[in-house]
C-alpha cells in the first residue's frame, strides 16, 4: 500500500495478525493500518461487514489472536505528513512531556488538541510523536482524553509496555483524577455517581453518552473542594472509563461541567463565556501508576483554574 496525500489501497487486503497485536481490538488495528482513514469511516465498513476476520462478521471490540486473517476492504488513505503538522504544535508537545522512560511518555496534552486523527482532523497528539520519535514505530495512545480536556495523558512506546499499561488501567492499577468546574453549589454529600451510561452514535456521527438502565455499570467518586453560588471546583476519580464518564456523571448530578458544549445548557454556558469562561473545565491533574513490580509513579499537572475561575464564583 502507498501513502500520500490521497493515496487509495486499490484492493481488498487479507491482514495476517502477529504477535506484536495480540489482544488488540479491531477498531486500534485497523485505525494504525489505515492511518489518515477518518474513524467514523473505519467504524462504518466494519458495521456494514466489509471487514472480516476469519471470513466472519466483527465488531470494533473484538480482540485479535496471533493468525486471524483480517480482511479490508479498499479504502482511501491519507496519511499526515511532517510538512502537515506545524512546527509550533510540535515544539508545544515536546515541552508538554512531563515524564518519559523507555516504556513511555506523560504529556500535559493542552485543551483543543485532538489524541488522534479522524472526523476532520489531519493529526493529532500521536501522529505528532510519530513524527517526533519517527524510531518509535509501536507507539500507541494508552488511554484517551476528549479534545477539549487537558491534563495528563498517556503513551506507550512500545506494544509490551502498552498491554502492561492496559491491563493496570483495567485492574485498578492507574488511578485518574480530574479537576472540574461545575455549575452551581456542589453538596459535600454526594461523593459517587452510579448511574449505567449507554453510548450512542448520532447521524452526523457524533457521540453522545445518556444514562440509562440498559447501559454499562459506571461509577464516579467525587470530592468537593471549593463551593459557590455559581460554581463549584469538585475532584472527579472515574473507577470505570466510560466515554464521556466524567461529563455525564456531573449532569446527572444536576451540576454540568462549564463549557460542556454537549452536556452543559447553552444558557449556562453563555453566562460563563461573558465572563471570559471560554473551555471546557475538565482537567486531568494526578495520575498514579503501580506497576506491582516497581515503585509507584506519582505524577501532577498544574492547572490555571485550580483555585478560581477568574470570576466571583460566590
Amino acid at each position: 500500500m502507498q501513502h500520500g496525500d490521497s493515496a487509495r489501497a486499490e484492493k481488498v487486503q487479507f491482514l495476517t495478525v502477529d504477535e506484536g497485536a495480540t489482544g488488540q481490538r479491531l477498531d486500534n488495528f485497523l485505525m494504525k493500518t489505515l492511518k489518515g482513514v477518518p474513524k467514523t469511516l473505519i467504524y462504518r465498513i466494519v458495521r456494514k461487514g466489509e471487514v472480516r476476520v476469519n471470513k466472519g462478521r466483527c465488531k470494533p471490540e473484538t480482540r485479535l489472536s496471533e493468525g486471524d486473517i483480517v480482511r479490508v476492504p479498499p479504502v482511501r488513505v491519507s496519511e499526515p505528513r511532517e510538512t502537515d503538522i506545524r512546527p509550533a504544535v510540535l515544539d508545544q508537545l515536546e515541552q508538554s512531556i512531563v515524564y518519559e522512560d523507555d516504556d513511555l511518555i506523560v504529556i500535559n496534552k493542552p485543551q483543543g488538541v485532538a489524541v488522534h486523527g479522524g472526523s476532520g482532523l489531519s493529526y493529532g497528539v500521536i501522529e505528532a510523536f510519530r513524527v517526533l520519535r519517527p524510531d518509535l514505530s509501536s507507539m500507541e495512545l494508552v488511554h484517551r482524553l476528549d479534545r477539549d480536556t487537558s491534563g495528563l495523558l498517556l503513551i506507550a512506546k512500545q506494544r509490551k509496555s502498552l498491554l502492561k499499561l492496559q491491563r493496570l488501567l483495567q485492574s485498578g492499577g492507574i488511578d485518574k483524577r480530574y479537576y472540574a468546574w461545575v455549575e452551581g453549589r456542589w453538596p459535600a454529600s454526594k461523593t459517587e455517581i452510579t448511574a449505567p451510561l449507554e453510548k450512542n452514535v448520532l447521524r452526523s456521527g457524533e457521540r453522545m453518552v445518556m444514562v440509562s438502565q440498559d447501559g454499562k455499570p459506571s461509577l464516579t467518586r467525587f470530592r468537593l473542594i471549593k463551593a459557590g453560588a455559581v460554581a463549584s471546583l469538585v475532584e472527579a476519580s472515574p473507577i470505570t472509563g466510560r466515554t464521556h464518564q466524567i461529563r455525564v456523571h456531573a449532569k446527572f448530578a444536576g451540576h454540568p461541567i462549564i463549557g460542556d458544549a454537549k452536556y452543559c445548557p447553552d444558557e449556562v454556558n453563555r453566562w460563563f463565556r461573558e465572563r471570559g469562561v471560554r473551555r471546557l473545565c475538565l482537567h486531568a491533574h494526578a495520575l498514579t501508576i503501580r506497576w506491582g513490580d516497581r515503585p509507584n509513579l506519582e505524577l501532577k499537572a498544574p492547572w490555571e483554574f485550580e483555585t478560581t475561575l477568574g470570576i466571583d464564583v460566590g
